[in-house]
């Protein structure tokens, strides 16, 4: 009977340790560092797919979008951020909010579908913005553009999802060298980052975008292969991202792997370890 209250107790407390382990990782991941892998190229070279990083979220204060969304499909579960945390209200505003700056590089959740993006952020509140000519115009100037050669990478399928680079060089075989051209853009506040183009397309002359007061205007760096806010939201974009709905501004790259999954080390990136994001 000792042996057997024994084995009851040993069992309990192990079944307590992981729920307090979850507890604790859960309040972690809620209130200071989410982490993020990158699944798509929208944001190459500045983040390539299969980058490994942690979302610093008390840079902006915290919201409902704080909080973790939960989806395992295959279980059927689907806890959803506002179910967790919708006590923090729907009013548009944040718990010690900070104020995002132009060039960050922002994780935000999909103010339709939920979905974590990242992106960067190139329109405030008030602000207009416009590409003509695959050139970007804020509140009616373009921004500084210098050419800068060209982003070289591999064609063939790239993490877990197998997408495949599109190319300006072409459709190109497995194995064969992809190129896209390359930019340095400048903000007026004098941050600079790359910007690749693969070629002329309707994203690169739009209508004037007027960002609403409490909102901001985000773009990828892969310009052509960026679904962002170009696109309004009943076309399936990303449209204006409410302040709220910012989860975290992105610092560090913490590690990268080029294969199907981050568990994979022996396809690590040595050259991307504790990357800075520019």
């Amino acid at each position: 009977m000792a042996t057997e209250a024994k084995k009851g107790n040993s069992i309990i407390e192990t079944i307590k340790t992981i729920v307090y382990a979850l507890l604790i990782a859960g309040i972690f991941r809620t209130l200071f560092f989410q982490p993020f892998w990158i699944p798509s190229g929208s944001m190459k070279q500045t983040l390539l797919i299969g980058d490994f990083l942690f979302v610093n979220k008390m840079t902006y204060g915290y919201s409902f979008a704080s909080c973790p969304t939960i989806r395992i499909p295959v279980v059927g579960l689907n806890i959803d951020a506002k179910d967790i945390c919708g006590f923090l209200g729907d009013d548009n505003d944040r718990i010690f909010g900070g104020e995002p700056a132009r060039g960050d590089v922002v994780v935000f959740r999909h103010p339709v579908s939920g979905q974590d993006y990242i992106k960067r952020l190139v329109g405030l509140p008030g602000e207009t913005v416009q590409m003509i000519g695959g050139v970007l115009h804020i509140n009616g100037a373009p921004v500084a553009l210098e050419d800068d050669g060209v982003f070289e990478e591999t064609a063939g399928p790239q993490g877990p999802q197998r997408l495949r680079p599109r190319c300006e060089n072409g459709p190109v075989g497995d194995g064969g060298l992809c190129l896209k051209s390359r930019q340095i853009e400048t903000f007026p506040e004098g941050t600079s980052h790359p910007v690749l183009n693969i070629g002329r397309q309707s994203s690169d002359n739009t209508p004037v975008y007027n960002v609403p007061a409490g909102h901001f205007f985000f773009m990828g760096d892969n310009r052509d292969n960026s679904t962002d806010s170009r696109v309004p939201q009943m076309a399936g974009g990303v449209g204006f991202v409410p302040y709220q709905n910012l989860i975290g501004r992105a610092d560090r790259i913490m590690f990268s792997s080029s294969g199907t999954s981050m568990l994979a080390f022996w396809t690590w990136r040595s050259d991307r370890y504790f990357k800075r994001i520019e």
